[in-house]
């Protein structure tokens, strides 16, 4: 791994290789970085992230730039976005990262990129990214999101503040990258820039909430003194001529001490249906009208007696009476026999 040193000119070689640029012996390069057009001060952490589209002169120029405008107290890392997941950076690493912002690069960034991007910033650190996007809404690719998607990912990934900072057509030599290394052909993309701010607090962190242990007070709430004066009625007001009190009974009329009919106070639904059911807590009267149809069903359902003396035992009933075995009753009594009353003959 590369020191943290203070380097202001490109003394690192690198090379061009079938999969892109690569430095030599290291792949990741730490320097003192800072640069206004994207909000970057002196000390600050960056980390530029690039791919195999990239050219090397160009970002060659961008780290000579983030160099030329800071101290020693800052650091620039170049990391390459395939990478990214294996360089175990630790969370809350850099200030700013910018990823695909090299002239000329056409990277495309997954859900895991812009996750990873959003845990190695600092909380209230910024990414600023560039991709190419596809404005065809017919068009429905996996590899090359909409500018809405592309915003939305980086809200899921955990960032705030998403918005579009620039769109621009492709040039021609970006659209001969995504052809190379996308394998894409469009005529409907255009390149965007985007940025995203991280929350000012780690993800997972928490915080003790401050609450009151106080006994609250069993009392009465204070009242107004002046409230309840306002409300107050003494005996003195009673007798003051300038209190006109009225009688609550000369609020009524004849129609209202009439007594009511109890069919008026039935809902219009109530007891409809081919099944009469009363309303929960019925105060029209059907409940107990129920009820008393209820018993006279019941009498009405017991068998009837020919002689009138089936109720005086087996003595006195006929050979066929519905009552023989049964003990003596009294009349329109129901006799039920318990257990205890049965035996083996």
């Amino acid at each position: 791994m590369a020191t943290h040193s203070s380097i202001h000119a490109w003394k690192i070689p690198w090379t061009e290789e079938p999969g892109g640029l690569q430095p030599m012996g290291s792949q990741r390069v730490h320097s003192t970085a800072g640069m206004a057009d994207f909000g970057i001060s002196a000390g600050q952490f960056v980390a530029v992230i690039w791919d195999k589209s990239s050219r090397v002169e160009a970002l060659k120029d961008l780290v000579d730039k983030l160099q030329a405008l800071t101290g020693d107290e800052g650091r620039v890392s170049v990391e390459n976005i395939n990478q990214l997941l294996q360089s175990a950076h630790k969370e809350s690493s850099f200030d700013i990262v910018l990823s695909g912002v090299i002239p000329g690069s056409t990277t495309l960034h997954s859900a895991e990129i812009l996750a990873e991007m959003a845990r190695i910033l600092r909380p209230g650190g910024c990414l600023f990214l560039k991709e190419p996007v596809e404005t065809a809404v017919a068009v429905n690719n996996s590899k090359v999101k909409t500018a809405s998607k592309l915003c939305s990912a980086l809200t899921l990934s955990g960032l705030v503040e998403v918005k579009e900072l620039q769109r621009e057509t492709l040039s021609p030599e970006e659209i001969q990258s995504v052809r190379e290394h996308l394998a894409y052909h469009s005529d409907s993309l255009l390149s965007v820039q985007i940025t995203g701010k991280k929350p000012n607090f780690e993800v997972g962190s928490s915080s003790q909430l401050k609450l009151s242990t106080a006994k609250k007070s069993s009392g009465k709430p204070a009242v107004d003194p002046a409230a309840a004066k306002l409300w107050t009625l003494s005996a003195n007001d009673m007798e003051d001529e300038s209190v006109d009190l009225i009688d609550s009974d000369e609020l009524l009329d004849a129609e209202d001490l009439k007594k009511p009919d109890p069919a008026s106070l039935r809902a219009p639904s109530c007891g409809e249906g081919k099944k009469r059911k009363a309303c929960k807590n019925c105060t029209c009267g059907l409940a107990e009208e129920l009820e008393k149809e209820k018993s006279r069903d019941q009498i009405s359902s017991q068998p009837k007696s020919a002689c009138g003396n089936c109720y005086l035992g087996d003595a006195f009933r006929c050979a066929s009476c519905p009552y023989l075995g049964m003990p003596a009753f009294k009349p329109g009594e129901k006799v039920l026999l318990s257990d205890s009353n049965l035996h083996d003959a």
